[in-house]
């Protein structure tokens, strides 16, 4: 190889050199370029998302005070072998929201207690306390108690179906017989009903 030659080969060798490190420079700008765009989108985004926060923050706050507006009330279900009353009232039971019985959907007095007849009286209740603007009831079961029965009667069980049923939110079931510690005399006298 004659120097002329082998200059040119160095030549040709610091020219790829140079065009390497011109792409490398140049592929490298583009990298910082993309980078700094990359780094500009993200805090934007980053922004963005820290200004939508806030507006989820005052959507969750104002879920619980919806639930703050549940309106609960009392329902007192009296149910005998004759008969079944169902009284709904506020929360300290001074006042009155609806009240129906048994009695008021039948003819006969025989079907004054059955479930029919208490389904039928808690669906007017039901329907009067809704448009008052009722969402929650708490039910107190009664029977007869102190010396007569102390087993709901027949109705019990369909009014309290016929309240979840229309709706409500059912709180607490409590049985609120009266039991008493010693009882007065039953009547019927020392030998019984005579039959």
């Amino acid at each position: 190889m004659s120097e002329t030659e082998a200059q040119e080969v160095i030549e040709a060798e610091k020219v790829e050199e140079v065009s390497q490190v011109e792409e490398t420079s140049t592929e490298a700008e583009t990298k910082t370029e993309v980078e700094t765009k990359t780094e500009a989108e993200t805090k934007t985004e980053a922004e963005t998302k820290t200004e939508v926060k806030p507006t989820e923050k005052t959507e969750i706050q104002s879920e619980p005070k919806t639930k703050v507006q549940d309106k609960w009330g009392i329902a007192h279900i009296y149910s005998s072998y004759n008969n079944t009353i169902i009284h709904i009232t506020d929360l300290t039971g001074g006042e009155t929201i609806a009240i129906s019985s048994g009695g008021h959907h039948v003819n006969a007095d025989r079907y004054e207690s059955s479930p029919f007849a208490a389904m039928k009286a808690a669906n007017v209740v039901v329907e009067a306390a809704k448009i008052k603007g009722f969402t929650g009831l708490h039910i107190r079961v009664r029977a007869v108690g102190g010396v007569g029965s102390r087993v709901p009667g027949p109705g019990a069980q369909a009014a309290i179906r016929a309240l979840a049923r229309g709706g409500f939110r059912i709180g607490k079931i409590d049985d609120v017989t009266p039991i008493p510690h010693d009882t007065t005399r039953k009547k019927g006298g020392k030998r019984g009903r005579r039959v």
